[in-house]
Order: structure tokens, then sequence, then C-alpha cells
């Protein structure tokens, strides 16, 4: 009788050995858990980070459109008075151009062409445009933030002949310009964290 009724007090519960193993089965269990949620977290937190940054960028590439389809043939004076193109492309890789449908819903006395050019100050891009057309020498542009974290942008002109040039209007000494050589597009090239390098082209209007 002794030798059955050992092995039943045995049989009856665990040892102290054998729980010390079941209580580090289930720590390893919740550390590996509580990781496992901790890398859910972080990436539900990054993917809505880079949900917010896309939308930014594509608002900011929308407004962008906006004003480069309704690019206008308005030649411009600079401060000095002297003429600017409808649209210019600087060696900096800068653009600049005039533009249709500023909106006027006070009806102040104002035309409803608009110049505007984008620049980049201290990261952010920041859309510049004139209260006037036609400067004097104190006319000053407003700034209106576009997207803000900004590493390079570029823009080139793309002609109708497929070519890219990085400064627009092109020198032509004086002669008519080639009709496959006539403004076709805009390119634009621009860096931002975390996408790298973006790029858009946007057809423009006879100019």
């Amino acid at each position: 009788m002794r030798g059955p009724e050992a092995m039943h007090r045995r049989s009856a519960g665990f040892t102290l050995v054998e729980m010390l193993v079941v209580f580090g089965v289930f720590a390893l269990i919740g550390v590996v858990t509580s990781q496992i949620l901790g890398r859910v977290l972080e990436n539900q937190q990054v993917m809505a980070e880079r949900g917010t940054r896309l939308a930014e960028v594509e608002r900011g590439l929308q407004l962008i459109q906006r004003d480069l389809l309704q690019v206008s043939s308005r030649s411009v004076r600079d401060v000095l008075g002297d003429p600017l193109p409808p649209l210019v492309i600087d060696a900096d890789g800068v653009l600049e151009f005039t533009r249709l449908g500023w909106r006027n819903p006070l009806a102040q006395q104002r035309s409803e062409l608009q110049r505007v050019s984008y620049v980049i100050q201290d990261g952010d891009l920041y859309r510049a445009y004139w209260p006037v057309l036609d400067r004097a020498p104190d006319s000053e542009p407003l700034l209106q933030e576009l997207l803000p974290d900004v590493e390079r942008v570029e823009f080139v002109a793309l002609d109708r002949s497929g070519n890219e040039h990085s400064f627009w209007p092109e020198e032509t000494g004086g002669s008519p310009l080639d009709p496959g050589q006539r403004l076709a597009g805009i390119v634009m090239r621009i860096e931002l964290p975390p996408f790298g390098l973006v790029e858009r082209v946007w057809p423009i209007p006879g100019v």
C-alpha cells in the first residue's frame, strides 16, 4: 500500500523545480509578447507619420500644379524696369512665372494675374508671390509655406523635342526659336525625407 500511495502523492502536484520552469516559460512568453507589441505600436506610429508626411507632400504638389496649369504669356518688369519673360528659370534652378486666376473675392483694384516663384528658406519650400506684376523698387514678395523639411528642389524646362534645359528661356541670338525648342512642360525634382527624390512633370500651355 505504501508504494502506490507515494506515487499518488507525487502525481497530485508540481514540484518546486517544475513550478520554477513554468514561471520561467510564462515570463519568457511575456517578454516576447511585449517586444512584439512594442514593434507593432512603433510600426503603426511610423506609418501614421508617413501618412501625414505624404498628405503634406501631395498638398504642396497640388498647389504647384494649380499654378503651373495656369501659366500666362504676360511678361513683367523687375524693380529696375527691365522686362522679365512670362516664365523664367534662372541659373540656380529657381522658377518664376505669371499665372492666371488670382481670385479676387473682395473686388480689390488689382490684376487677376499673379507673379509667383518658389524658394527654399531654412529647409522649407515657400511659394512667393508679388502683389503687383510690374514691380516698383519697394516691391517685396509675400511668402506662403508649401512644404516643410525639404533638402533640395530643382525646376527644369522641357521643350517640345523632349530636351531638358536647366535655365529658360534659351538664348537664341535674335533668331526665331525653333518650334521643337518651344516650351512644352516643367519638370520638378525635389528631395525630401523620408521619400528621397520625387519627380513631377507638368505640361505648360503655349507661352
